[in-house]
């Protein structure tokens, strides 16, 4: 139950730091330790928070003599246990208690640098190893590319930089609703140039604020950030929004009228990157304004992670792509550029081998994906010993864990919202257009285009 903010805060006032992390600090320790959550380098054991457990109690289902529930201690003695709950999903039983392993606290020097991504599939695959906490963001409709040049320095440096995302600060409910009305109006006019134009602003926006980085937690005067690891690895202010009846919030808030996306997020070996990027760029060339929506989504991240001991954690050193999109409310509605996005997924996912992100996700990224792991057998071996009577499993966890039944919910308009890959016309919209057509440029694919006829 404990938060990555609040491990974050007690490890820096101990001067200590954990070396890597997601970059929202609203998450639990037990959560982002069973979905295999990540920041971004491919130094030291990599980015994933999993890696860096020394020991972990996990409690689980047990017998009469057990008091009905069985305390297991773990550590690196008893291996086969431990790589299997470093990555759980939840399904072996509840971590109580985690030892991480923690560094001396340190500096970070931080800049982040605007390129054409001409050249991304070749520096994407090399960037990683120039910089300790690099990553990238890329805008694919506006062929641009934002490198974050960040590396730790010595702690005699002077500077007090701080990290405070302007995406994950507390936001006037009013803003929120006007910005989803606008993006509900491009959606239903079909206006991609008006998305294009939005995200533009955006974009820009955040790369002049320098995404919410300041020199010293106030303003931002120029690169490099300067400041020590704690105040720059995570954040999430918007957990603070105060109580004034839902005047701001955080922007995704469900009470009020605020963002509604998808996340398409997996990892993509470094050793096929490259091709997979290029594909990509190819779909923009094909459809220049196709990927604006995502632009106003700030773009697609890619975050490095290593390949890790856990049974369920990376198998490859890789590249994760985090890509956010626009969602209906109504779940019948097909989306502008439907198409790209799906043959984006699909190219990934199937193509490329892409390694789902456990906690974010349409069903179908998770279609076979345990085929994909190594060490499978050896995960669902430890479950059966752990949980055999599946207390702590359900239907979705079975389907994504190939036990029973299908991640695939086939249904007349089911690829509209990820729950299966189309492979006739009613799984998308006929009446509003949309059938189900091969990809452009990966002819594998089954995804919802816009075809047009007399009648529209």
């Amino acid at each position: 139950g404990v938060t990555l903010r609040q491990l974050i805060n007690e490890a820096a006032e101990a001067g200590l730091a954990l070396p890597y992390s997601p970059y929202w600090w609203g998450l639990t320790i037990g959560g982002l330790l069973s979905t295999g959550a990540h920041g971004s380098t491919l130094w030291g054991k990599g980015s994933a928070l999993h890696d860096y457990v020394v020991a972990l109690t996990i409690i689980s289902p047990g017998g009469p003599e057990d008091g009905y529930a069985k305390v297991r201690s773990l550590d690196e003695s008893n291996s086969t246990e431990l790589n299997a709950a470093k990555v759980s999903l939840g399904v072996l039983g509840v971590i109580s208690k985690v030892t991480l392993q923690l560094q001396p606290l340190f500096k970070r020097s931080i800049s982040y640098v605007v390129k054409k991504d001409t050249d991304l599939g070749d520096q994407a695959a090399s960037f990683g190893r120039q910089h300790e906490f690099a990553d990238i963001t890329w805008y694919p409709s506006q062929g641009k590319a934002v490198y974050r040049i960040d590396d730790r320095i010595s702690s005699n440096t002077s500077g007090n930089g701080l990290y405070d995302y302007i995406s994950f600060r507390s936001t006037p409910s009013l803003g929120l609703a006007a910005i989803r009305a606008t993006e509900d109006a491009q959606e239903s006019l079909k206006d991609p140039d008006g998305k294009c134009a939005s995200a533009k602003l955006i974009t820009s926006t955040l790369v002049n604020l320098a995404y919410g980085l300041t020199n010293n937690g106030i303003l931002f005067t120029g690169y490099p950030i300067i400041g020590y690891h704690n105040r720059l690895q995570s954040s999430g202010t918007c957990l603070d929004s105060p109580e004034d009846a839902l005047i701001t919030a955080c922007p995704w808030d469900s009470r009020i009228k605020g963002e509604y996306f998808f996340q398409a997020t997996f990892s993509i070996s470094l050793s096929v990157v490259k091709s997979f990027i290029q594909d990509v760029q190819n779909l923009v060339k094909l459809e220049p304004r196709a990927l604006c929506g995502l632009e106003q989504y700030n773009g697609i991240l890619m975050r490095y992670v290593k390949a890790s001991s856990a049974y369920l954690g990376k198998e490859d050193d890789a590249l994760d792509f985090d890509i956010t999109f626009y969602r209906n409310k109504d779940p019948a509605k097909p989306r502008l550029y439907e198409d790209i996005l799906e043959e984006i997924e699909q190219l990934a996912v199937f193509k490329y081998g892409g390694l789902p992100h456990w906690g974010k996700n349409r069903n179908l990224v998770f279609n076979g994906a345990l085929k994909k792991y190594k060490n499978a057998g050896a995960f669902l071996r430890v479950k059966e010993m752990y949980d055999p009577l599946g207390l702590f499993s359900n239907e979705w966890t079975d389907q994504v864990l190939g036990l029973k039944g299908d991640v695939n919910i086939i249904k007349d308009g089911c690829a509209l919202e990820g729950l299966c890959i189309c492979s006739q016309d009613t799984h998308c919209a006929p009446s509003k257009g949309y059938l189900c057509r091969p990809g452009k440029i990966y002819q594998e694919a089954r995804v919802c285009a816009h075809v047009s006829t007399p009648e529209q």
